[in-house]
């Protein structure tokens, strides 16, 4: 079936969005590459010992990808994600303009999101992102070579220092989906539900959008929760939605909390890179601001400060034993709801034991 993105289109755009940026002496590059093989092989062990979680899929590898690698590793994942929706939805067989032009347009409405981000992101563990050469290569770290020198330079980081505590945060990631045996495949699972829910008629989608307006008109912030894809989201989305975003917080501020703890004593300048990067993730306005809410970015980014305040809270009841207490299965996982309000997760969860731990 003919896919129902361009996505030919998709990178063409994306690399027109990703801006230029000042090409670094090859030294540099070679040596910001071997840094990060490194440094991401002393972060798993790091990130194991803090945690506990051993990866069940070996070494962990970092690899140094420009820009436009970067895209194309996410298109590439984007494509296997979006597969079994494009079946689903179908393409049209008129074969007319308009249906290549919706092709191009949804193409680039990809390809602007992507080169933005390829302008941001700084390191990436996603278990979409395959190897052109090897389709079930899943486990690799990826970094931006240009984001992160930039940063650095902008910044007077120290390398070493800077480029370690980044790859604890990314092995972190790949600690949760490699050293719990069923968090990868029910993330996964909570993906496909969601693609499940897609209602293909048109009526729906207007239906969904009368339904913003109208809460939009009662004063709510209709893009708080996902920007435009919350926002449109079936009733039966929203149910999975509220688990993703749930589940997403807490990685995230499990993530931030395990690179501040992991690396204590290896990184006197991590208070700085954390507020760095804090104020970097708020500093938008305007035009990008705006962009970030529609997207879905802003609420992403508010993930990792409420991520870290559930675990702030859970552990001044029980201590690191009672947030372990969400990684012992599905069922224990906190809900978006219970992010926000964490006595009620600790209500449901802590026990005698647990509680004095």
């Amino acid at each position: 079936m003919t896919d129902a993105v361009d996505w030919a289109a998709a990178r063409r755009v994306a690399l027109r969005f990703s801006g230029r940026h000042t090409p670094s002496a090859v030294g540099a590059y070679r040596s910001l590459s071997t840094d990060m093989a490194e440094l991401t092989a002393q972060a798993q062990e790091l990130v194991e010992a803090e945690t506990g979680m051993v990866s069940t899929a070996g070494a962990a590898r970092g690899r140094l990808v420009n820009r436009a690698m970067w895209i194309d590793a996410n298109i590439a994942s984007f494509q296997r994600l979006l597969g079994p929706l494009v079946d689903k939805i179908g393409v049209p067989q008129t074969g007319g303009p308009f249906s290549a032009l919706s092709r191009r347009v949804s193409g680039s409405q990809v390809g602007v999101v992507l080169g933005w981000m390829s302008t941001r992101v700084l390191g990436q563990y996603d278990l979409l992102i395959t190897e052109d050469e090897n389709p079930h290569d899943q486990d690799i770290v990826y970094y931006v070579g240009p984001n992160l020198l930039g940063l650095e330079h902008k910044h007077d980081f120290d390398p070493r220092q800077f480029r370690l505590w980044l790859a604890l945060h990314e092995c972190t990631h790949r600690a949760q989906f490699t050293g719990i045996p069923w968090m990868r495949e029910h993330f996964l699972s909570l993906v496909n539900q969601t693609l499940d829910a897609v209602d293909p008629d048109p009526k729906r989608l207007l239906q969904a959008a009368t339904s913003a307006l109208e809460a939009r008109r009662r004063g709510e912030d209709v893009l708080a929760d996902g920007g435009i894809a919350g926002m449109l989201a079936t009733p039966e989305q929203r149910e999975v939605l509220e688990q993703i975003t749930g589940l997403m917080s807490l990685l995230e501020g499990h993530g931030d909390v395990t690179m501040d703890r992991a690396g204590a004593h290896l990184l006197p300048d991590a208070p700085r890179f954390a507020k760095v990067l804090r104020d970097r993730r708020s500093s938008a306005r305007g035009v990008n601001r705006m962009f970030q809410r529609l997207i879905g970015l802003e609420a992403k980014l508010n993930q990792y400060a409420a991520g870290e305040r559930f675990i702030e809270e859970v552990e001044k009841v029980g201590g690191p034993a009672l947030v372990a207490r969400a990684w012992e299965g599905p069922e224990n996982l906190p809900s978006m709801s219970e992010i926000r309000e964490p006595q009620s997760w600790i209500d449901r969860l802590a026990t005698p034991s647990a509680l004095a731990g």
